[in-house]
């Protein structure tokens, strides 16, 4: 109501993108420091025993037994709550990326749901991968569909952008190229969200680096390397309020987690974040910012794949890593969970930089 109020004058105090972002950023950020306690007192008495740890993760995760999860519905009600408030609602770009949060939130609580209420330790008392793989796939049809209408006139339909001034075409495998990002996204903040606090502390520099993105797309002559995309700027508030709600979850979070994020958030913050990067024209730059997060998937990827192969060819399967994904191996050679925490959040930090400089120097 009261964005609507400032929309219809065309000018107002609302009207610029970073009072947009600053605005939403306050609610999100409060609703989560005010909330939270509550929810998480509910989530006890919800979920009794909490969620379940998973037999695949170090000796030492048992001791987090009984901690409640589904933290991610907060997160995504306070960024759902922060966007709406301030953001332009004639621009579809808000719209979309918001339809992402809530698509793969909603597959995450699913998964939540169907591994507390079987209390297993096993990963596969929740959706099954395939399951997973082929309503992700749907999504990313939906939204790529939506992304690609948003692009102005003079950016060339199902294209693909590069950080040196060239545009693709990429016709049909425009789809398939979608489903590697958004899907991608979506699963490397899945199996990030392992360490009290990790996720929070490498999705944010991911997020710095999208918000100079959109800086620039929405600036002629900022960045000579980032399309304008005017349509863009209905991203303000979005971003604002992301960064506002995952700053208020990592209050209670951190190490000892008072509440875990669960699939409901790590899910519902890739999807977007892969989202927002389609529709900024920057996915070549997040995927470089996300470059920590990409290792802890791809150290995953590898270890099963090796162990299935050597299992084929040996009879006996052999491991890459101690224990995968990358954190819980630095785990098993004894490092402190907060040492890998933090490490790991420089690294990222060191990625987030090298983006930030290909959107501005490179080209």
């Amino acid at each position: 109501m009261l964005t609507n109020f400032f929309l219809s004058r065309g000018v107002g105090f609302f009207a610029s993108g970073w009072t947009q972002f600053g605005a939403a950023f306050v609610v999100a950020f409060v609703i989560m420091l005010l909330c939270m306690p509550m929810f998480i007192r509910l989530m006890h008495r919800i979920q009794g025993h909490g969620q379940p740890i998973s037999e695949n993760v170090p000796q030492s995760h048992r001791k987090k037994s009984g901690t409640p999860t589904m933290g991610g519905l907060m997160v995504v009600l306070a960024i759902f709550i922060g966007s709406i408030l301030f953001m332009p609602l004639h621009n579809p770009t808000g719209w979309i990326a918001l339809a992402a949060l809530l698509m793969f939130g909603f597959l995450g609580f699913v998964d939540d749901y169907k591994k507390v209420t079987s209390q297993s330790r096993k990963a596969a008392n929740g959706l099954s991968p395939m399951f997973r793989l082929v309503a992700e796939a749907l999504f990313v049809i939906v939204l790529a569909f939506l992304i690609n209408n948003t692009m102005p006139l003079y950016v060339p339909a199902l294209s693909l952008s590069l950080p040196f001034g060239m545009v693709w075409s990429l016709g049909i495998f425009y789809y398939v190229f979608a489903y590697f990002v958004i899907c991608g996204s979506a699963n490397a903040t899945n199996i990030t969200d392992g360490l009290d606090g990790m996720l929070g502390k490498l999705y944010l520099p991911v997020m710095v680096v999208l918000i100079v993105a959109l800086y620039g797309a929405t600036r002629i002559g900022f960045m000579d390397t980032v399309l304008f995309l005017p349509t863009a700027s209905g991203l303000y508030a979005v971003l604002g309020a992301v960064v506002g709600a995952v700053l208020g979850f990592m209050w209670y979070n951190v190490k000892p987690a008072a509440i875990f994020m669960g699939d409901t958030g790590s899910l519902a913050l890739g999807g977007l974040m892969g989202t927002v990067a389609m529709l900024l024209k920057s996915e070549i730059v997040m995927a470089v910012a996300a470059g920590m997060m990409v290792l802890i998937l791809l150290s995953s990827f590898i270890q099963t794949t090796v162990f299935k192969i050597t299992r084929k060819i040996t009879g006996t399967g052999r491991r890459v890593f101690l224990r995968a994904p990358l954190h819980h191996h630095f785990e098993e050679k004894g490092w402190d969970e907060t040492k890998i925490v933090d490490r790991f959040f420089i690294i990222g930090i060191l990625f987030a930089t090298l983006a930030i400089a290909l959107l501005k120097f490179a080209g």
